[in-house]
């Protein structure tokens, strides 16, 4: 089963679980993530439902492409990694 995990700078602001779930899609996952920590919802999608600009989704090493829709397929071996992008100069 996938399994999602939140980077510490997410824990700074909520409870971030980690979980596996049966998620064929990246949306599924976040779905069961959110299911724990509602509030989690928040810091992770915007308005729409979209990938907060600043924040970045990984599925096993690769970067997500579908940060809309989320429909990003998962397999049962995947490790899905959300984390706050750092911005600045």
């Amino acid at each position: 089963m996938p399994q999602v995990a939140f980077t510490s700078q997410l824990q700074r602001f909520t409870e971030t679980p980690e979980i596996r779930t049966a998620a064929a899609t990246l949306r599924d996952a976040l779905g069961a993530a959110f299911e724990v920590n509602p509030r989690l919802r928040h810091y992770v999608l915007d308005e729409q439902g979209h990938l907060r600009q600043h924040v970045v989704v990984y599925i096993s090493g690769r970067r997500v492409v579908d940060r809309q829709a989320l429909s990003d397929a998962l397999a049962p071996e995947d490790k899905v990694y959300v984390l706050q992008a750092l911005t600045g100069g």
